[in-house]
């Protein structure tokens, strides 16, 4: 006992803490380091003089050389000798780290300070900043990222962090001087230490709620538990700051009286703060009103006008004007894998988007329909999401596809790792598909994919993959296929 407490004050005396600081941390080492929130996270701590290190299973470009650009030393695969030499280096935790990952339990054996990535973002970066979180099932990359564009616009200069890339910068990760930060708020859990919403670290001055439905069936057991990580989230607001709520979804709806800040109100429906008015969509994009302001922008789709209408309702709040929201929205060029051409080949345009969700294939191809009025519409979907893999959505997922005129159903992801019972059946997906009159099949692969698809495929043909992974680089497959016909 008096060897275990010397060496506790021995450390205490070093410098080391309980809690993080800017005045004990000198070093972070991540683990998962090349997830896109874990190497940006890391990009910025080193650009803020911070030593960064961290591991990962299987480096792989681009996130492995944007951190070796931005002078980060990555470890190919798990050993406890990769960890810092420095016992007061706070190891950073992504939540894809599973107890038995060598590093961790090494972690973990020698009483090392570890931490959420989270949590390096309250403490480190969002400390007395003035933090817009963007939060809801869908939505969340498009409209945090056409919120930083209308900041940027104004010259506001924020910061952020979106799980996505917006066109308009890039990247999705940035860290200025400014006191903003918009932060795109997921409520999947933490770390395998926390199993609390990302979003409650947050540190939010204003939250957007775009909706609510279930997901994340690995993480919650129903849709209540997730209304519940959304109350605690207002919880946390302070009454300085804004609740910007879509009208239109009675579950946040049913937030508004738990919010201690002043709420708006966005949305078609009567009694909305900030009204949606006079929705129009072409081939060239979409337009709406908002009061006596009209807004015009190059995306399609219900859904994407209400992104964009709460976007400028927050924007709004902070003072900015009508005139540099709509000039904002106006040349916003959307995010990468949302409704994203990716090439043009023997007449057939290839799209990637990546809805894993009912609603959100649903609301794809509806858009995609006034995009591309009279052409036939082909659905490629891999089941990949800790949800999609699982039969909860089977009925819902038949009913969204069916949107498409073709389908094509990749292999569930991992699996092996669900029983029968539990796991999506693509076959039954497949016969509910051409019960409701379309074409329909299942092949594993995406060799089998492509080989069915392309005798099938004819000029003015739109091709749009549903997956939130690489889908097995199906797009570059059909475009080298198609470009050798």
């Amino acid at each position: 006992m008096e060897s275990f407490q010397q060496n506790a004050n021995d450390r205490l005396s070093s410098g080391c803490s309980l809690f993080p600081s800017l005045e004990t941390a000198r070093w972070f080492h991540f683990l998962g380091i090349c997830g896109t929130a874990m190497g940006s996270v890391a990009a910025m701590l080193h650009e803020r003089g911070f030593r960064v290190t961290g591991s990962d299973e299987n480096p792989y470009p681009p996130i492995s050389t944007f951190l070796e650009s931005h002078g980060v030393c990555v470890f190919r695969g798990y050993r406890a000798e990769n960890l810092p030499s420095d016992p007061n280096a706070w190891i950073v935790v992504g939540n894809v780290i599973k107890r038995g990952n060598p590093e961790l339990e090494e972690v973990l054996h020698t009483k090392r300070p570890y931490i959420s990535l989270p949590e390096v973002l309250r403490f480190f970066f969002l400390v007395g900043k003035r933090n817009l979180v963007v939060t809801g099932t869908h939505g969340k990359t498009t409209t945090s990222s056409l919120l930083a564009w209308i900041f940027e616009q104004a010259g506001m200069k924020p910061s952020f962090l979106i799980g996505g890339i917006p066109a308009n910068f890039g990247y999705g990760c940035r860290l200025e001087q400014s006191p903003f930060w918009i932060l795109e708020g997921d409520e999947y859990d933490t770390a395998f230490f926390d199993k609390r919403s990302k979003f409650l670290n947050y540190l939010p001055e204003t939250v957007l709620i775009n909706n609510i439905e279930f997901d994340h069936a690995d993480i919650f057991p129903d849709l209540s538990a997730i209304e519940e990580s959304f109350r605690r989230l207002l919880r946390l607001l302070p009454r300085s700051g804004w609740l910007v709520m879509n009208w239109d979804d009675p579950r946040v709806r049913a937030l508004a009286s738990h919010s201690p800040a002043p709420v708006v109100r966005v949305g078609f429906s009567q009694g909305a703060d900030v009204r949606i008015e006079d929705p129009q969509m072409d081939p060239g994009g979409s337009s709406f009103c908002l009061g006596k302001t009209v807004f015009r922008m190059g995306l399609w789709g219900e859904h994407n006008i209400r992104n964009a209408a709460m976007a400028v309702a927050a924007a709004r709040c902070y003072g900015i004007s009508w005139e540099t929201c709509q000039e904002a929205v106006k040349s916003f060029r959307g995010v990468r894998r949302r409704q994203e051409v990716v090439a043009q080949v023997a007449g057939i345009t290839l799209i990637d988007d990546f809805g894993h969700h009912p609603t959100a294939i649903c609301q794809t191809l509806a858009s995609l329909r006034k995009r591309f009025p009279g052409r036939r519409l082909w659905a490629l979907f891999e089941p990949r999401s800790n949800t999609t893999r699982r039969k909860i959505f089977q009925k819902e997922l038949a009913e969204a596809l069916s949107e498409a005129d073709g389908v094509a159903i990749a292999a569930v992801h991992r699996a092996a790792e669900l029983s029968q019972e539990e796991r999506l059946d693509p076959q039954q997906l497949v016969s509910e598909l051409r019960n409701r009159g379309k074409t329909a099949f299942h092949q594993p692969d995406v060799s089998g994919i492509v080989g069915e698809l392309l005798p099938l495929l004819a000029p003015g043909d739109v091709v749009v993959t549903f997956s939130n992974g690489a889908f097995d680089g199906v797009h570059e497959r059909l475009k080298e296929r198609l470009g050798s016909q």
